[in-house]
């Protein structure tokens, strides 16, 4: 009986590794496709799906392994890529990718219900959202600026001709980029509903 215990965690084990490479890999994929909205939000921001598998795996395989997802997509894609920040726009997307990821896991598997699964998904969304101020505002800009050579001013103008009302960094995160990150892990969340049943088989042995 003990045998055939272990061979079930070891075909489980073995399973939530390769559910977490696949989905690193579409992860990884998602970075590269990714487009600006300039009527928005100044055209350096971005935006993506990639958190989309993180969050499946945060469903399917518990919220550690959103988290992983979330790392190894960011490893592979400073490898594979490379990087124009120092690593510092890397480091921020597996920050907030790991909130919004976690967050949504723990609560979904508390409960492992459609309705928990929403509740933990807006909730991930909205704290990944309030994360990115200070992250942000202390540690990206902030590199931005040494990296590229760019004054802040120069920033902070670009929010500016789209919304005059954004005077200073702080006014610029919190009235472009903590909208624009809310709708897009909410996106994120759109898509996860759509097409989590049909990769269920897939995501569940």
């Amino acid at each position: 009986m003990s045998g055939s215990v272990s061979f079930a965690r070891e075909a489980q084990r073995t399973h939530r590794l390769a559910v977490a490479g696949m989905l690193s890999a579409v992860a990884f994929v998602l970075m590269y496709i990714e487009f600006p909205i300039p009527a928005l939000i100044p055209a350096f921001i971005k935006l993506d799906v990639s958190d989309l598998p993180e969050l499946l795996a945060a469903f399917a395989l518990g919220p550690v392994w959103g988290v992983v997802v979330t790392l190894l997509k960011n490893v592979l894609f400073s490898i594979l890529h490379g990087t124009s920040s120092n690593y510092v726009g890397e480091l921020c997307n597996f920050l907030l990718g790991s909130v919004f990821a976690f967050t949504a896991g723990v609560l979904y598997h508390r409960g492992k219900s459609r309705k928990s699964a929403l509740i933990g998904a807006i909730a991930g969304a909205a704290l990944m959202a309030l994360i990115s101020v200070p992250i942000n505002y202390f540690v990206v800009y902030p590199a931005y600026v040494v990296v590229y050579g760019m004054p802040m001013e120069a920033i902070i103008g670009m929010y500016q001709t789209i919304n005059p009302a954004a005077s200073d960094l702080m006014s610029c995160l919190v009235l472009f980029n903590l909208p624009f990150t809310f709708c897009k892990g909410m996106l994120d969340v759109a898509l996860c509903f759509l097409i989590y049943k049909p990769l269920s088989p897939i995501l569940h042995r």
